[in-house]
């Protein structure tokens, strides 16, 4: 997600790739084998990395997909393999949203790995590259308001049920028009708020910033660096906003919901398609991990 910033592009790249087998990446070992060198290049047109910062972010990034290799893959693989196995129940509320709940834990697990590498390094940008950072943001504000707040509300409609539809074919197949109906009521009857998230996304943006401004200068061996991205993120994680945590704290609800309601109404030939794509992508996260 751009909006939340460098640092949780290259922190959750990897970890993201489960979410992205969860959602039917069909390339997955592909993306993961060039995963480090694509991040580099996402985060150096992010930031402007000098020539004496690049060795540097490019051996921290490799560091930080060995260690994830070697200790994260092989627990999404069991994570998939017990989506595989759930996947042909029915389900609930409850259990969709201690699915989210997992894969944030897992973020967090790779966002803490991170850290200390990362606000060494950021504590070295220059000015330049601030403005940098806050032009891409800015950037990036007006392809969200591109892609989430089209003028027309029949097309902004149309375009999150188009969203909402193709995540749910990634991992069942081809939907039936109940099923395609369901989720078009759902998208429809939602608390989702394109403004509200915009806003909370520019809050993000501003809160880096200020806290890579405060890095600045600072001696990264005495741990407040680190602690003070780790604020960030948690930051990020639960809003300092109380009114935007009860937004998002209703529109998980919700999610969950809908995602059980279209969970089970599928059909046992969807289910069993599922259950061959987790397996495969299970498959190929442990040839992935291996030595």
């Amino acid at each position: 997600m751009l909006e939340l910033g460098w640092l949780r592009r290259w922190t959750i790249i990897a970890a993201g790739l489960l979410m992205l087998a969860l959602a039917g990446c069909s390339v997955l070992r592909l993306a993961y084998s060039q995963a480090d060198e694509l991040s580099f290049w996402w985060l150096d047109g992010y930031v402007d990395f000098d020539d004496s910062q690049s060795p540097r972010v490019r051996d921290a990034i490799g560091r930080w997909f060995a260690w994830h290799r070697r200790t994260q893959l092989p627990d999404y693989a069991a994570l998939l393999d017990r989506a595989a196995t759930e996947v042909l129940q029915d389900t609930t509320p409850a259990t969709a949203c201690r699915w989210f709940a997992d894969l944030r834990q897992r973020a967090d697990a790779a966002v803490d790995q991170a850290l200390p590498e990362a606000a060494a390094i950021a504590a070295g940008f220059s000015t330049d590259q601030l403005l940098h950072i806050e032009r891409q943001q800015a950037r990036n504000s007006a392809e969200f308001r591109e892609d989430f707040l089209q003028p027309d509300p029949t097309e902004r409609l149309a375009r999150s049920v188009e969203r909402a539809t193709e995540r749910a074919e990634q991992l069942y197949g081809r939907l039936g028009d109940r099923q395609r109906q369901r989720i078009a009521e759902g998208v429809r009857s939602s608390p989702f708020d394109a403004e509200r998230w915009l806003a909370e996304r520019q809050r993000r943006h501003r809160d880096l910033l200020n806290e890579l401004r405060r890095l600045q200068g600072t001696d990264t061996n005495g741990g407040a660096s680190t602690a003070g991205l780790r604020g960030y993120w948690q930051r990020v994680q639960r809003s300092p906003d109380d009114g935007y945590r009860r937004y998002q704290e209703r529109l998980e609800a919700y999610n969950c919901d809908l995602s059980a309601q279209l969970h089970n109404l599928t059909t046992p030939a969807q289910r069993q398609e599922a259950q061959r794509r987790l397996r495969g992508w299970q498959s190929d996260l442990r040839r992935l991990a291996a030595p």
